[in-house]
């Protein structure tokens, strides 16, 4: 019987000792915040770093560089890497240095990847270079050729690849293709990568339908209507029968000279004052068609009242002058 009390009185130690709602998340270190509702921090893994990240807090400050080997370089010489390059041999190990030496070899646009490292007294610059252009191509492109293309772009053969620059070209040919009346192309630059880290570049392009002028409308026009004044300007609405012109396709350079008619007709019927306040064009969600809005300020028109010659020459009146 009193071994059976003493059980009892050390079990009920242990349910007290031990409050339900308290369990371990299972795998979680004891005193690491589990199951308290204290958040457990993670640490980062080297490989979750993004390509590229100043690794300098990595290197051990103190003492003094003895050398500097470049590794990773095929096409560059390393005399070329070590000139970007804010430190010397006899300089310190200097973290904030080696940051700025980083960002200064990044911005070269010759690598792709840049890391620091030390090995003893030495610093170790490794490079992971940028490929060269082998050719530049373009793919669906029909109404404009390759030659005007190849004009508005900037990667040439021969020159250094980098992502940074094929999107800009991207950007360029898609403003080309936009002044000629296609703002439904698009362009996607594709990489063939070839030995000797070489490439070459396609642009591949969807030029889509000519974006056409669906409606012109005028906004302030009172002396004259929508009919007359729209046959006064060089753009034209869309219509199936017109199909051999090209005035129902949207050119900025084009509603620009429809200002100047406009001015020039309102000038004549004696508008001294009138001017296109605005030119907007509204482009259609699916990108295919303009909605193009002229709004105009008219002002007063002006009239031509009596008019008289005063003569001072011999045998000669005014009105007859005026006939």
């Amino acid at each position: 019987m009193a071994t059976r009390a003493a059980l009892s009185a050390s079990l009920l130690a242990l349910l007290i000792a031990s409050p339900v709602g308290a369990q371990e998340t299972p795998g979680a270190p004891r005193g690491s915040g589990a199951g308290t509702g204290a958040p457990t921090p993670t640490p980062r893994s080297p490989a979750a770093r993004p390509r590229g990240v100043v690794r300098a807090s990595a290197v051990n400050p103190g003492g003094v560089i003895q050398s500097i080997r470049v590794e990773g370089n095929r096409r560059i010489e390393a005399g070329t890497v070590e000139s970007y390059m804010l430190l010397q041999p006899g300089d310190p190990f200097d973290r904030d240095r080696m940051d700025r030496s980083l960002k200064t070899l990044f911005a070269t646009g010759l690598f792709s990847d840049v890391k620091l490292r030390r090995d003893g007294n030495t610093l170790v610059v490794q490079v992971a270079e940028n490929p060269i252009v082998n050719r530049v191509a373009f793919e669906g492109n029909h109404s404009l050729g390759d030659e005007a293309l190849r004009n508005e772009v900037q990667l040439r053969s021969r020159a250094v690849y980098t992502p940074i620059q094929a999107e800009s070209d991207r950007k360029r040919l898609l403003d080309l293709y936009a002044r000629h009346g296609r703002f439904a192309a698009t362009v996607a630059p594709k990489i063939i990568r070839l030995p000797d880290n070489r490439v070459n570049v396609v642009y591949a392009i969807n030029e889509g339908p000519a974006t056409l002028i669906s409606r012109i409308a005028f906004v302030g026009n009172h002396a004259f209507s929508e009919g007359t004044l729209r046959d006064v300007i060089n753009s034209r609405q869309t219509v199936w029968w017109n199909f051999l012109t090209s005035a129902d396709t949207y050119d900025p350079d084009r509603v620009n000279y429809d200002r100047e008619l406009l001015r020039r007709f309102y000038l004549g019927h004696g508008y001294v004052d009138f001017e296109v306040a605005g030119a907007n064009a509204e482009l259609s969600p699916d990108r295919k068609a303009f909605f193009l809005t002229f709004t105009l300020r008219e002002g007063e028109r002006y009239r031509v009242g009596k008019t008289s010659i005063e003569s001072k020459l011999r045998n000669v009146t005014g009105a007859s002058l005026l006939h």
